[in-house]
């Protein structure tokens, strides 16, 4: 008998109201740089939403292309490139 694998609902923010462009990059859609943009609010916050299982995710965001860790996310983990990125349980 396996169990369901159940999904939970995460968004993703950045306040950036300078940005043109934002996308989110991680290990849960293997580190595509254009896999999935964010979209801006009237506030300037970028968001994004998806649904991921259990687990803990490294991510990234790509502001006008240029990567970056989330700074509202203190938990980091050093990546191979000399930077950091962020760490998401769920």
């Amino acid at each position: 008998m396996t169990k369901k694998e159940t999904k939970k609902r995460v968004t993703f923010k950045l306040n950036n109201p300078s940005a043109r462009e934002v996308f989110l990059a991680g290990s849960f859609n293997a580190w595509s740089p254009a896999a999935k943009s964010l979209k801006k609010d009237s506030k300037g916050i970028w968001k994004t939403t998806m649904m991921l299982s259990e687990g803990a995710y490294e991510y990234r965001f790509i502001v006008d292309g240029v990567w970056q860790d989330d700074p509202e996310n203190p938990e980091k983990s050093m990546n191979e490139f000399g930077s950091h990125n962020s760490v998401l349980n769920v």
